[in-house]
């Protein structure tokens, strides 16, 4: 008798979490080796080439809690690696701009971390390549 299908292999969520495993299962392991939690690594990987973020706006682009964020960007503050300061529209807000000292850090994983993809998506054409980004920059947008 033939095993039926499983639900969650056609699931697209499980498909995604699978697929993201995949991407970062290796890389994990180099900014662990770097002295970054994955969290950390994605705080810095947002901030290093962009303006500065309120701390709402870094935790929805991180995908963490605010109140984690903030604690956790407190942390990076007296590593040295962010700083944050009042927002001058808004002096309510804080807003958290990487340092120096972050972008060292951060700097040689992003280039670990471009070519890492690079050999993950090797198996796909460029069409493919291309149509997947479009399609998942769509579903982030939903």
């Amino acid at each position: 008798m033939a095993q039926s299908e499983r639900f969650v292999d056609n699931y697209l969520g499980h498909l995604l979490g699978q697929a993201n495993h995949a991407l970062y299962k290796e890389f994990d392991e180099r900014v662990r080796a770097a002295g970054l939690s994955p969290i950390e690594w994605r705080v810095l990987a947002t901030l290093h080439d962009g303006e500065p973020l309120t701390v709402s706006q870094l935790a929805r682009e991180v995908l963490s809690k605010q109140p984690t964020v903030t604690k956790l960007v407190q942390r990076m503050a007296e590593q040295g690696w962010v700083e944050m300061r009042a927002d001058a529209a808004d002096q309510r807000r804080t807003l958290v701009a990487v340092t120096a000292a972050g972008r060292r850090v951060v700097k040689p994983l992003v280039e670990e971390a471009k070519q890492h993809e690079a050999r993950i998506l090797r198996a796909l054409g460029a069409m493919e390549k291309r149509t997947l980004r479009q399609l998942l920059e769509k579903l982030v947008a939903l």
